[in-house]
């Protein structure tokens, strides 16, 4: 049993970085030379790399709130099981550490959709690996939230 507990504990926090490095990470649109992720818009010219703020779009708001949140649902879904882990009665399941997972998993994939469907058409532009890191942290966070769900404290 406990290296369920550790191997749930392990991919929680797996997790948990996946989300913050795609949400921190300045590679969600790359080439050319230039990067666009949630926060900066990047240009690298023959005097350095110039950056400046993303457009104020509603989208990409959007994007970065949903993101913030999968994050912030995610840890909070980790300090919940480490809470429950200690103080749950023996036999009990994991529903409130489920849910905070789960809906973490949902706020990163509406963020990724959103961005998919919303992002500008730059033909020399590809999606980068922080776009990529989202998408994996979706199935993850998804997954860990129904192994929550079966999951039960035993003595």
């Amino acid at each position: 049993m406990m290296l369920i507990l550790l191997g749930v504990l392990i991919l929680h926090l797996i997790i948990l970085i996946l989300l913050i490095v795609s949400t921190a990470a300045s590679a969600w649109q790359i080439g050319g030379g230039s990067s666009k992720d949630l926060w900066y818009s990047c240009q690298a010219t023959n005097g350095g790399v110039h950056c400046r703020p993303a457009s104020n779009d509603d989208w990409i708001q959007a994007v970065q709130a949903l993101m913030i949140l999968a994050v912030l649902f995610c840890f909070f879904s980790l300090i919940a099981f480490l809470y429950q882990l200690f103080k749950m009665v023996k036999g009990g399941r994991f529903y409130f550490t489920a849910i905070f997972q789960i809906l973490a998993s949902l706020f990163v994939m509406c963020a990724a959709i959103i961005y998919t469907a919303m992002k500008p058409d730059d033909q020399n532009m590809t999606y980068g690996y922080a776009y990529v890191l989202a998408w994996v942290a979706f199935p993850l966070s998804l997954v860990s939230g129904l192994i929550y769900i079966v999951l039960r404290k035993k003595e």
